[in-house]
């Protein structure tokens, strides 16, 4: 695992070129590897990058560059995994996370990449054809906390979202490192979200000192109380997890969960080949708690929490966030993306902020090429989530929500 990662600059400057206010590529004395500009920022965003992958230099992207898009399976295609090394991909780029929604919900994921005369990626982004009940759509890429278009310049990103934009049904964006796509008119801003990450280079000292109080307390408190952290060792144990996240979606959020088949999937792309881990939180022999982290390069993801309401003073949440830290700073990880969070999500807002660490806005990106939807499509999609909402009232028995859940949620993507 790398020490530290070279974060990477999205912006240029801008230049109106039609309906798209363009972003003017990096001078080509800025380009290493297939045209990512390589800066050192302070940001976090872009962390995740390898030094190992800095030395690989390739010849810098040029005006005289010809560009072509070819369009591959992103699951074992060898230029995307190419271009996601040396891109500033997230997870949700990676060859397993795609091979995990293909494998759950049956679609087939595709990528349209951008490529110079020399045969290099240069950008691209993946993407599912979507086609059910709700009509047919583009989403880069479902179920995901963002998926920002691997594009360093306007010039790319034109090339990428023309194709996106060839079928002619809508498509869903989600960024939040990449503002290229924000500036281009032929999309809507249609909701925001927050996003939280730690910069995980300071010492472990500097992180704790860096926490609010409270979760210093918290973590105290719940050593004191005797609750054990451990990591999970088997699918059985995944299975319990699962239970928990699917009573806390429903009770303490009125919503359905996932299929379980979507985190056995998980367990197999990521855990078993220690790609991740579920860490649980456990009081008197009970799991009581517990969280999903992924890994990707040298950033560690929290994607999923669920707890039991019961057990929450013991406060087992905060205790295996901090655990969560000692084993990324152990292991060499630069980073730890606490994912998205909606914005009305106070509670789980204050809990990922008072842990320190940047937040910036996801934006949920839409273009309609054919226009907007029709008063039947919304009063159709709006017929579908009350639909789920009934089955995550807490009269209907667990079992029946887990199988609403399997029949109802890939009409959310």
């Amino acid at each position: 695992m790398a020490n530290a990662a070279s974060s990477w600059s999205w912006r240029g400057t801008t230049q109106s070129h039609g309906s798209l206010t363009r972003i003017a590529p990096c001078s080509p004395s800025a380009r290493l590897l297939g045209g990512w500009p390589l800066q050192r920022q302070t940001s976090l965003s872009g962390l995740g990058g390898r030094r190992s992958q800095a030395r690989r230099t390739m010849k810098p992207t040029t005006e005289v560059d010809r560009l072509t898009v070819v369009s591959v399976d992103p699951r074992d295609d060898p230029l995307w995994r190419d271009l996601v090394e040396q891109a500033p991909s997230s997870v949700f780029h990676s060859p397993s996370w795609i091979r995990v929604l293909s494998d759950t919900y049956g679609w087939e994921p595709r990528a349209h990449i951008v490529v110079n005369d020399r045969s290099q990626p240069v950008a691209g982004v993946p993407f599912c054809r979507i086609l059910d009940v709700l009509g047919s759509r583009v989403v880069a890429l479902p179920f995901s906390d963002y998926c920002d278009p691997l594009a360093p310049d306007a010039e790319s990103w034109w090339l990428l979202s023309d194709r996106l934009l060839a079928d002619m049904c809508p498509v869903t964006l989600r960024c939040v490192h990449n503002d290229i796509p924000l500036v281009d008119n032929r999309f809507t801003v249609v909701k925001r979200a927050k996003w939280h990450g730690l910069d995980l280079r300071p010492s472990l000292e500097t992180l704790w000192r860096a926490m609010h109080s409270s979760a210093q307390r918290a973590i105290r408190k719940s050593q004191r109380d005797g609750v054990v952290v451990r990591v999970a060792e088997s699918e059985q144990e995944l299975r319990a997890f699962f239970d928990l996240h699917l009573t806390t979606r429903k009770y303490k959020y009125g919503l359905l969960a996932q299929p379980f088949a979507f985190f056995r999937h998980i367990w197999r792309q990521f855990l078993e080949s220690r790609q991740g881990f579920l860490l649980l939180a456990v009081h008197d022999d009970r799991i009581v708690a517990g969280d999903l982290f992924l890994q990707w390069k040298s950033a560690l993801y929290y994607k999923f929490n669920a707890s039991s309401h019961d057990d929450l003073p013991h406060r087992p949440n905060d205790l295996l966030i901090w655990e969560a830290i000692r084993h990324a700073k152990l292991h060499g990880f630069t980073s730890l993306d606490f994912g998205l969070s909606d914005s009305d999500q106070e509670g789980l807002l204050r809990y990922k902020r008072k842990f320190g660490g940047e937040e910036k806005t996801i934006s949920i990106l839409r273009c309609w090429p054919r226009g907007l939807p029709t008063p039947a499509e919304t009063e159709l999609r709006c017929l579908v989530t009350r639909l789920a909402e009934r089955f995550a009232d807490k009269l209907v028995p667990d079992s029946v929500t887990e199988r609403a859940g399997e029949d109802f949620y890939r009409l959310f993507a």
